[in-house]
């Protein structure tokens, strides 16, 4: 009797201290996205959603679609990142609810599980809104309706994994890594065979959307996600050892060392191991030859915790609750210097223009329109600053020059041509050349500005040359971003035919 109730206070204690982790972590999370500043990336993919499409040029367009309505309700920053905020925290309690079910005899693991996968420093500090938001959180239910399945749930949970993997495949294109996964563990049991035709027909309308999209614009996902971010790849150790240590990092060393002792033990839970597995092993084979981001991976890290809880008694997930909890904190130190540190404090040191920008970018905004001439149009010459100048100045303000392989969504709604004959004003956290927009204006002028200590530059043109335009600036982008193989069948391509420029059809197959 004294050993039962043991065990039911150990399950009582485990279930209250996740409770409060989950409270406490929701709380820290809704501090940080209503006071972090706006980043480049979420003011990017903000303009996805104030300018709705079936697609767009780097990604699938599910976050596009998050972004339209919540940026209907409000603006603010904590609104927009509200997604973001519940994420971890549901797939918290969908790990809860797995390994309950899992390992129903030892329901303290999944209570201390659940805390655990909190507190880590990627489950709580990162906010900002991404395209791997919905990724992430779209594997993990098709994840989590796969093993379901696996648990006696019948078809129905093989047919939801379809679905959430195909809503998966509409956020970014790793989502193919849990495809492949499914199909390794799938493809080897005959008896389960048919279930993995069930999950492929659920995904394929989601994934056709995105091909026909492709197919109608200039295949840009494929042009951006397979051959233009790649051209420079070598194979590289650092890259392979980097990668190691970021994984490391994510699981942590007490986790990742459990893991590989408990190798034997990890055999009986073959359907959990097939998730985080096989992505975790190609993503090895990628880090050959190029750096892998740390949220390439993060949407399969859950199984991993996933397989931990499955291998690992209580009171060794709370010891790791613990350390995970001193190795968080000093995350959350620097994340709220960050935050709350006045600008002077960081006066003198590197990141100080950086600083200056996110958290004065009102000001700045205010600074490039004083004095605007009539009809005149404000640009940047990156995406960084001209995705986070819009998110302030409530307008579009597109990239002015050739940019680079990533964030060229100004090559769809962007229209150069009406811009023939106006003054232009063209702003850059780097001095300016006049010389290198001398072609493209009658004349240049460069300014400057200082705010808080850090100088920016702009440049007024006068009577924009839309036609030197196109030969200096957008014939580049053609032939360096829009040479699309002659396999791929275009059946549409509106940068190219806009600015008449030659498109190859599935008539006329481009001969490169």
């Amino acid at each position: 009797m004294t050993s039962s109730f043991s065990g039911r206070a150990s399950v009582a204690d485990a279930r209250r201290v996740f409770l409060a982790t989950f409270a406490l972590t929701l709380l820290l999370k809704l501090w940080l996205a209503a006071a972090f500043p706006m980043t480049g990336d979420e003011a990017f993919f903000l303009q996805w959603g104030l300018i709705p499409d079936w697609g767009y040029y780097d990604h699938p367009p599910m976050i596009g679609w998050i972004l339209y309505g919540l940026s209907h309700i409000s603006l603010d920053p904590l609104v927009l990142r509200s997604a973001t905020v519940a994420l971890w925290s549901l797939i918290a309690l969908g790990l809860v609810d797995l390994l309950l079910r899992w390992a129903p005899d030892t329901p303290e693991r999944a209570y201390w599980l659940g805390g655990l996968l909190l507190v880590q420093p990627f489950a709580w500090a990162l906010n900002i809104v991404t395209t791997d938001t919905p990724l992430i959180f779209f594997v993990f239910f098709s994840g989590y309706a796969f093993l379901r399945a696996r648990l006696g749930g019948g078809w129905r949970w093989d047919a939801a994994a379809g679905v959430c993997l195909g809503l998966a495949l509409l956020s970014k294109f790793f989502a193919a890594l849990l495809a492949l996964a499914y199909a390794v563990y799938l493809i080897r049991r005959r008896g389960e065979r048919a279930r993995l035709l069930l999950i492929a027909l659920c995904a394929l309308p989601f994934f056709a959307e995105n091909v026909w999209y492709n197919a109608t614009h200039c295949w840009n996902n494929v042009m951006f996600n397979v051959f233009n971010r790649n051209e420079n790849t070598h194979w590289s150790a650092g890259y392979v050892a980097l990668y190691l240590g970021m994984m490391l990092y994510l699981l942590t060393p007490w986790a990742s060392l459990r893991l590989i002792r408990e190798r034997r033990s990890l055999q009986q839970h073959g359907p959990i191991v097939a998730l985080f597995l096989v992505a975790f092993a190609l993503m090895l084979v990628v880090s050959t030859r190029k750096v892998v981001g740390l949220h390439w991976v993060l949407g399969f890290v859950p199984f991993a915790f996933l397989a931990l809880g499955a291998v690992t008694d209580g009171a060794s997930l709370r010891r790791y609750f613990r350390w995970t909890l001193w190795l968080s904190a000093p995350h959350l130190v620097a994340i709220a210097v960050v935050i709350v540190a006045p600008i002077s404090v960081w006066e003198g040191r590197a990141f100080h223009d950086d600083v200056v920008f996110h958290k004065k970018t009102g000001e700045i905004v205010a600074a490039l329109r004083k004095n605007l001439p009539e009809r005149g149009a404000i640009m940047a010459r990156a995406y960084t600053p001209a995705s986070i100048l819009s998110y302030y100045a409530g307008e579009y303000w597109p990239v002015f020059g050739e940019g680079r392989f990533h964030a060229r969504q100004d090559d769809v709604v962007v229209d150069f041509r009406t811009y023939a004959g106006r003054p232009l004003r063209i702003f850059d956290r780097k001095p300016i050349e006049a010389e290198a927009l001398a072609p493209y204006f009658d004349r240049v002028k460069v300014s400057t500005f200082s705010i808080e200590g850090v100088t920016y530059w702009f440049a007024d043109g006068d009577n924009f040359n839309y036609p030197a335009y196109r030969e200096g600036v957008l014939k580049r982008v053609a032939e360096h971003f829009y040479r699309i193989p002659s396999y791929l069948p275009v059946l549409g391509c509106d940068f190219l035919t806009r600015y008449d420029f030659p498109c190859p059809t599935p008539t006329a197959p481009d001969k490169q």
